[in-house]
């Protein structure tokens, strides 16, 4: 009885008040539906600062600094201070380091304390906070603030808060998805990430005319919105929501009750993994220092590229800042396919590594494709920067997603599927530091040469692929393996139909 108050006090609000739902299917439609519109408003809130940085530093066009502007022209043409002066640009880039780094930190710690309090109850911690700070941020616009100081210690308290978005999305997607489709169905659902960046972009830049402030509330306002759709609505498992995974419907026999993601017989436990103990789950460090690299070159495309196109004669002629910034989403679109591609490969392949490996050696070639004739014409541009897009993203939403809940989900811990969180964190917490990194050296580099910038992000793909050697040869000679029994069965079986 004690268990069953457990678990009922744990169910959403909104479904105890609404009735209970009774068909498995609904509630992944639920989940998926929520979790894609919650990490979506993360990435929306995560964008605004480049759109603004135009009008706050209007000295410097767009994309000029090491950090990268979206396309978004200056009405106002007076800009904020501290950020309208000769140091503004750096100023706004030390304030996208912190941020990046204190997310990056912040990310360990999350997954940690996520593996260990009510995932519904800490996402939705996550949103609030972010919303307050991104709209305290914005708040210095009317409060009429010009320290520093103030915009620097509000985008790393609001990087913590970001931090908690994807180790609690991802884990709570885990929990209702089995290992046969999840590839596909993670790199579907993690189009968010397209979308927010996309959304943020063109709502930031929309509300630009009103004041820059406005960029920073409206968004906000959302994200709260759907903060508390989350909070009401939101099922975190099969096991709080009492269903029996096997059949689908409510069970009638509480205490059978299993983790979808848990072989059969295996006794479901609820102490949380310790940080050092997820690092020591087999491919935790391999896929973690993958992603590392695999960011690197993600990020550095996203914070880049609109300047790398406008700075670049396509067929002989300069393009616009503004659609250079709306050819980059290009590259997103790819990302998105990638995405939904890696994911099917590995679930039809059972081999997440070969797959994530072999996207990153192909990623080497389009980029270098991209860099010798992306510039011959628009249409040429187009079609590699999508392609590489493909090639980039894809490893990079499979490792994030599927990976993670993989690995969170090991053997090894022998039926505790309360590593989820945790092994997120890592893992995309990990490749947060190459996404800092990539873009910050990029900033250096390009002021000599672009080709150098390429030539890094291809020894950047190349390691991302060799790091899952080990993986990839462990994967393949399973395979191997397999096969040869699956020959020696049918060998005997039809030796048995001859005799």
């Amino acid at each position: 009885m004690a268990h069953s108050h457990e678990m009922t006090s744990r169910k959403p609000p909104g479904i105890r008040l609404f009735g209970g739902i009774t068909v498995l299917r609904t509630y992944q439609t639920l989940v998926l539906v929520l979790t894609f519109v919650a990490y979506t408003c993360f990435h929306m809130t995560r964008k605004i600062p480049s759109i603004v940085k135009s009008v706050l530093d209007p000295q410097t066009k767009l994309g000029s600094s090491p950090w990268g502007r979206l396309h978004t022209k200056n009405t106002l043409n007076i800009g904020w201070l501290p950020f309208n002066t000769i140091d503004g640009s750096a100023l706004l880039g030390e304030i996208d380091v912190a941020f990046l780094a204190v997310y990056s930190v912040g990310m360990f710690f999350a997954g940690h304390l996520g593996d260990r309090m009510d995932l519904r109850i800490f996402l939705t911690i996550g949103m609030f906070g972010t919303a307050v700070f991104t709209a305290l941020f914005g708040a210095g616009y009317w409060l009429n603030i010009h320290n520093f100081y103030y915009f620097l210690v509000i985008q790393m308290i609001a990087g913590l808060f970001q931090a908690i978005g994807w180790p609690s999305v991802v884990a709570i997607v885990g929990n209702w998805f089995g290992k046969s489709k999840r590839g596909l169905i993670m790199g579907i659902w993690n189009a968010h990430t397209s979308v927010g960046n996309i959304s943020g972009s063109l709502l930031a830049a929309f509300l630009l005319k009103f004041g820059w402030g406005w960029s920073f509330a409206i968004p906000s306002l959302i994200m709260v919105a759907v903060g508390l759709l989350v909070f009401v609505f939101l099922p975190v498992s099969p096991e709080v929501m009492e269903i029996d995974i096997d059949d689908g419907e409510i069970s009638s026999v509480k205490d059978t009750t299993k983790e979808p993601l848990l072989e059969p017989g295996q006794e479901v436990k609820h102490n949380a993994v310790g940080f050092l103990e997820a690092w020591k789950i087999p491919g935790v460090a391999p896929f973690a220092l993958c992603l590392f690299f695999s960011k690197l070159v993600a990020y550095t495309f996203l914070y880049w590229l609109p300047f790398y196109i406008s700075h670049t004669p396509i067929g002989g002629e300069y393009l616009s800042d503004a659609l250079a910034g709306s050819l980059s989403t290009i590259f997103d679109v790819g990302g998105v396919l990638g995405g939904v591609l890696a994911g099917h490969i590995s679930d039809r392949l059972n081999a997440r590594a070969v797959t994530a490996a072999s996207f990153m050696y192909c990623a080497i070639p389009a980029l270098f494709l991209y860099r010798t004739y992306g510039s011959m014409s628009i249409m040429w541009n187009i079609c590699l920067m999508f392609i590489t897009g493909m090639f980039v993203n894809g490893p990079y939403a499979l490792i994030t997603t599927a990976v993670s809940a993989d690995l969170g989900t090991h053997s090894s811990l022998n039926g505790n599927s309360r590593a989820l969180a945790t092994v997120t964190a890592i893992i995309d917490g990990t490749g947060s530091v190459g996404a800092a990194i990539g873009p910050l050296l990029t900033g250096y580099i390009s002021s000599s040469s672009w080709s150098a910038v390429f030539t890094m992000l291809m020894a950047a793909a190349l390691l991302a692929g060799l790091l899952l050697t080990q993986l990839v040869c462990s994967e393949l000679k399973g395979k191997a393996t397999s096969n040869a029994s699956k020959d020696v069965a049918d060998a005997q079986g039809t030796y048995s139909d001859e005799v």
